[in-house]
């Protein structure tokens, strides 16, 4: 097949996703007490709770340089008096990290140079939103109004059209470089 073929991205693309999404489920099933809990993966390879960790210091880092008095443990960051915030699995991103990821590999980009540039930017751009997210949620959110407004499906929506109009830059820059490059 193909390299240009859009057959193949789109096959390259799902399948990538797909390895992605459900390798990050798998691996939150090893290092989370149950059934296939493994104490090797947990202890030692647990990159969730790493993530976990990173976001939690960070929006409290800012928090406390923005002066609030913040107290953090391996799932929630409190803001006294004003809130807290319990980062779930699905808070991580790593659903949409795992898409990005897989439109940016799959994508028949030239040259790797810059495709590991954009996608290093991105995955690392998708997570500073995160944090920001976080800090807003922990100053400004109260769970009276979760029936109302659902945080989640807010970011996602946000977050994807940030992804979508890097994506058509990153995708059109490329369309016309390799124009430029067949004149010449």
């Amino acid at each position: 097949m193909e390299k240009n073929s859009p057959v193949r991205f789109a096959v390259l693309f799902i399948g990538l996703f797909a390895i992605f999404y459900y390798f990050n489920i798998l691996f939150l099933g090893f290092t989370s007490p149950g059934n296939y809990y493994s104490s090797f993966f947990d202890h030692y390879l647990n990159y969730i709770a790493a993530l976990r960790w990173f976001l939690l210091q960070s929006s409290s880092g800012i928090l406390r340089l923005w002066g609030f008095s913040t107290l953090t443990n391996t799932d929630q960051l409190l803001v006294v008096g004003r809130g807290i915030i319990t980062l779930a699995y699905d808070c991580l991103g790593l659903g949409v990290m795992s898409f990005f990821a897989a439109f940016v590999l799959s994508y028949p980009k030239s040259s790797t140079r810059p495709k590991l540039t954009f996608l290093t930017i991105g995955l690392l751009t998708i997570q500073m939103l995160n944090i920001v997210r976080f800090v807003l949620l922990a100053l400004f959110w109260h769970g009276a109004y979760s029936g109302i407004i659902d945080h989640h499906t807010l970011f996602n929506v946000i977050i994807y059209i940030v992804i979508s109009i890097s994506l058509y830059f990153w995708v059109t820059t490329d369309i016309a470089s390799n124009k430029q490059n067949v004149k010449n």
